[in-house]
């Protein structure tokens, strides 16, 4: 089973060093998608044995994740992990992900910061904590009967996906509402999913978003705006549930709001954090 780590990067000097380091322990095969730093992250780079990916400026959290399936779809991998580099993702947890996909009972494994009900949540910031339960909410009231599984964590970017799996997908996000893309398509596809616990870490609780994106309810309208907009182009594909709310009635069955107001377009192309 060929396996590649792709972890997207933005001025990561801090981290860049010891998060390469100990990845390294636990695969031989990397690749770091560098979204335009403009620090040290890039010489830091050349240190290691990895293949890279270069912007030559700042694209997006989710337009690095798109080039990363790209590639391992290229290079003929048969799964992709991927990871942040701010210390957030262990890569102590890589091995986890690697004997899950071994079981080969399912397309996405996704990492899940709040899978037990007795994870210490207080240290992550607030605004994002809300934002993640409503909006998982939200896509296990419309999605959940389609992927075979109740997310518990829908932001979490330590995922193991199924290349084979990556094919079908049309991924054109490119910001940090990648996700919400994601997981419609991932419905529409009826692929498998099941969640693998990872630890909660939050570094930095200030990180930005970029833009009016740092403002939590501006974000959360965004995320909505994304998800249903993709909910409508994928609505022949999905499950009836996936519709409530988004066409005449005026709440989806878990009661959160139907259509999204406009919100900005400013996908996150700043800083990346957990979102």
């Amino acid at each position: 089973m060929r396996t590649l780590i792709a972890i997207p990067v933005y001025n990561e000097q801090k981290y860049v060093r010891r998060v390469l380091d100990r990845v390294l322990r636990h695969a031989e095969n990397v690749l770091v998608v560098d979204d335009g730093s403009t620090d040290e992250t890039p010489r830091l780079l050349s240190e290691f044995p990895i293949d890279q990916i270069r912007h030559r400026g700042n694209r997006g959290y989710g337009r690095s994740l798109v080039d990363a399936f790209r590639w391992s779809i290229v290079e003929g991998y048969d799964w992709l992990i991927t990871m942040d580099c701010d210390e957030q993702h262990e890569p102590a947890a890589i091995p986890g992900f690697i004997d899950a996909a071994a079981a080969d009972d399912c397309d996405i494994i996704s990492g899940s910061r709040y899978f037990s009900e007795n994870v210490e949540a207080s240290s992550a910031p607030g605004d994002r904590r809300k934002i993640n339960q409503t909006i998982t909410a939200e896509l296990n009231c419309r999605l959940s009967s389609a992927i075979g599984c109740t997310l518990t964590d829908a932001f979490c970017g330590f995922k193991a996906y199924r290349v084979q799996s990556l094919r079908e997908m049309a991924l054109t996000e490119t910001g940090y509402a990648f996700p919400m893309q994601f997981w419609v398509q991932a419905a529409a596809a009826r692929m498998r999913v099941k969640e693998l616990p990872v630890k909660l870490i939050y570094n930095d609780p200030n990180r930005s978003f970029g833009g009016n994106l740092d403002n939590p309810d501006t974000r959360l309208n965004h995320y909505r705006e994304v998800l249903h907009s993709e909910i409508l182009r994928q609505r022949e594909r999905l499950p009836v549930e996936a519709m409530i709310g988004l066409d005449d009635a005026p709440m989806c069955a878990c009661g959160v709001p139907a259509r999204a107001g406009e919100a900005s377009r400013a996908a996150g192309s700043g800083r990346y954090s957990s979102r």
